[in-house]
């Protein structure tokens, strides 16, 4: 019956830890609000819309977007345009269709910048990063926070388990070669 005592601890710090982990794992359940605090701040002081903007105003980006543009305006100015305004097509041809939209597409070069600019401003006053992403961890269910905290941290969660057991079985055997020492 002695010898079993480093298997008994084993499994008493195994247990112990699965105990540990049972509570830290429910313990964010309670502490939601605290979690969805930090986590909001934390993504609101990571987030920066200056990157945002310097990439979206960006010459190559913007480039990239004017052949769409000027099909679009290729098609208004051949298409739309004429049927919108029949006397127009009378004095609109092709080398005046071709003239306008050059000059659209060398003005819209200018102005694609500022626009966005100017929409990223409006968005970074009314977006609220931080608040949005407390208000999503607020609102995630035990079972999901629990769930996603077993997924993320399974095999450390494992890990400290069988550091449970494995200390458990050194103070067995050490409890063990005390008792056969003492008798």
């Amino acid at each position: 019956m002695i010898y079993t005592l480093p298997l008994i601890a084993a499994v008493l710090g195994w247990l112990m830890n699965s105990f540990a982990v049972s509570m830290l794992i429910k313990s964010l359940s309670r502490r939601r609000e605290q979690l969805a605090e930090q986590l909001g701040k934390i993504a609101g002081q990571q987030f920066s819309f200056a990157v945002i903007k310097q990439k979206l105003t960006d010459p190559e980006k913007i480039k990239s977007i004017i052949p769409v543009v000027e099909k679009h305006l290729d098609e208004f100015l051949r298409t739309r345009l004429p049927k919108a305004m029949p006397v127009l097509s009378m004095f609109i041809g092709d080398s005046t269709v071709n003239q306008i939209k050059g000059h659209l597409i060398t003005e819209l070069d200018t102005l694609f910048p500022v626009m966005i600019n100017q929409y990223l401003d409006n968005v970074e006053n009314d977006l609220n990063l931080e608040k949005i992403v407390s208000d999503k961890i607020r609102n995630i269910s035990d079972e999901q926070l629990q769930l996603g905290t077993k997924q993320f941290l399974g095999k450390e969660l494992n890990i400290f388990k069988l550091l449970g057991a494995a200390t458990g079985f050194i103070i067995g055997i050490i409890a063990l070669i005390l008792a056969c020492y003492m008798k």
